[in-house]
């Protein structure tokens, strides 16, 4: 773990030093563009200018459309089409964080909608060459408020992880919940928030060592006030907190008042999904959850999907299977396969199909580089080291591992309805019963099919990584689940396996 900085040696020692004030975010020319309201604002600006940049271009790369007086108005009408339909909704990149893919979608989702739209109005008012116009439209507008809005998302990602511009972050409450959300905002910069200080009146003790450790507590919810003043703090999260809801009220009001950004982390949040509704009776709002099937129709739709693409896979790369069956056993005695015991949907197990990277046989030598995950669990419970086992990958099994080609193979299991193309990766029989007693909803993974990729993976959480992060990936993953989400992973897997990593 890298030292922390000198704000938050409070956090250790029990002695309340204050981190000095950071410079405040709007500050700057540069740093008001990039606050909430003045991010929107610009956006908007720029969306207009390129909307009716690409109408203008569309408009004169076709002569016959630039001679019409009805193509200049339907062209003139674009514009406004796509900003009404692109405002008119929520934005993924008003979100804390958002890919540059979930913003290229929701991108070609609009324009196209309103292309179809102008075809709709320059048919009815007999318009000429409409469907030609709104083509060229569609094109342009697409290429250019993508590239647009790429280079924006792309610019206010990399400014808000510098350390001039990330948002300091009070959190109310210090319990097991805002630990963890420490823990989280410390490790996952993207997000733009700081925690700078806990507010809590009676908190518990945390760790040594831990990430909330570094985190000092300076005072309870009513010294708001006097913490925004010294912190420069301009977001507050509230976590669970033991204060009574009227006061949680009042922090609220009073973060209002300060003019600081609120977030709130609410009840049953792991029973909460993408898909949650925000209805009301009366003045009492009503979160309606609609937790995912993986019995229903939709998983039925997946993994008709997840076969068909696997045959087909299988028999477009059967070349590369044979070329590297061949070096695989040109490289060492042994088989070309490595087979192993896996648990997946429902805790049923099944063989799963590798090809072989490593010399000896698993069962007479060990299942050396594979034998770290239950180790380094329990002796890091334990405080103790972990020895590395004998290194025995061949040279051909090291690149197929670089490359991930060794895992292949599991398109077979695919095709057999073992695996799927997506879900938590399959783990070994003794380590399911082992991190299933140690590790917080583990075995609540078990609710899916077991995946070639996964948003684990795709995340970081590969390798010799946390146990519990990656359950945490895994059971988000299945409680927003959506052909969509399967669509993007896979994407994130090529680019991943391609090392066009971020």
């Amino acid at each position: 773990m890298t030292p922390p900085p000198a704000a938050y040696e409070a956090g250790r020692t029990g002695t309340l030093t204050l981190p000095q004030r950071p410079t405040r975010l709007g500050s700057t020319p540069i740093g008001r563009a990039l606050l909430a309201r003045e991010w929107g604002r610009l956006r908007f600006f720029i969306d207009v200018v390129v909307l009716y940049l690409a109408a203008t271009t569309a408009l004169f790369i076709d002569a016959k459309l630039s001679g019409a007086l009805s193509t200049g108005i339907l062209a003139a009408a674009f514009p406004l089409l796509v900003l009404t339909i692109l405002y008119g909704r929520r934005n993924p990149d008003e979100r804390l964080y958002t890919s540059l893919l979930d913003s290229a979608t929701f991108v070609l989702g609009v324009v196209s909608l309103a292309a179809m739209l102008l075809i709709a109005l320059g048919s009815i008012a007999g318009g000429a060459h409409p469907v030609e116009l709104a083509l060229w439209l569609w094109a342009f507008s697409l290429a250019y408020l993508s590239v647009s809005r790429t280079v924006l998302l792309s610019l206010r990602r990399r400014t808000m992880q510098s350390d001039a511009f990330v948002v300091p972050t009070l959190i109310v409450g210090a319990g097991n919940v805002g630990q963890h959300l420490v823990k989280r905002l410390r490790a996952e910069p993207r997000y733009g928030l700081r925690p700078v200080g806990f507010l809590d009146a009676d908190p518990p003790a945390r760790p040594d060592g831990s990430e909330a450790a570094f985190v000092p507590v300076l005072g309870g919810p009513d010294d708001l006030a006097g913490a925004v003043e010294e912190t420069g703090a301009r977001r507050v999260i509230l976590a669970f907190s033991s204060q009574p809801e009227e006061t949680l009220n009042a922090t609220v009001a009073e973060c209002q008042r300060l003019g600081l950004e609120v977030s709130v982390v609410p009840r049953l949040y792991e029973s909460i999904n993408e898909r949650a509704e925000l209805d009301h009776i009366g003045g009492l709002p009503l979160l309606s959850l609609r937790p995912t099937n993986p019995r229903g129709w939709q998983f039925m739709v997946k993994h008709a999907i997840d076969r068909a693409f696997a045959a087909i896979m299988l028999l477009a790369a059967s070349p590369i299977l044979i070329a590297i069956a061949a070096a695989v056993k040109l490289s060492s005695p042994g088989g070309v396969f490595f087979r192993q015991k896996r648990v997946g949907r429902d805790g049923v197990e099944f063989t799963m199909l590798k090809f072989r990277s490593m010399r000896g046989d698993p069962a007479t030598d060990g299942e050396a580089d594979a034998g770290w995950a239950s180790r380094i669990h329990v002796a890091q419970a334990a405080g103790q080291p972990v020895r590395k086992p004998a290194d025995r990958v061949t040279k051909v099994g090291r690149f197929l591992r670089a490359t991930s080609l060794d895992e292949l193979p599991q398109l077979i299991n695919v095709l057999r309805g073992d695996m799927s193309l997506v879900g938590p990766r399959p783990e070994r029989v003794n380590y399911v019963r082992d991190f299933g007693q140690a590790v917080a909803r583990y075995n609540d993974r078990h609710r899916v099919k077991s995946g070639l990729t996964g948003w684990a993976q795709v995340s970081g959480f590969r390798g010799q990584t946390s146990i519990a992060d990656r359950v945490e990936w895994d059971n988000w993953y299945i409680q927003n689940w959506s052909l969509r989400l399967d669509l993007r992973i896979i994407v994130l897997t090529i680019a991943e396996v391609l090392r066009f990593r971020g």
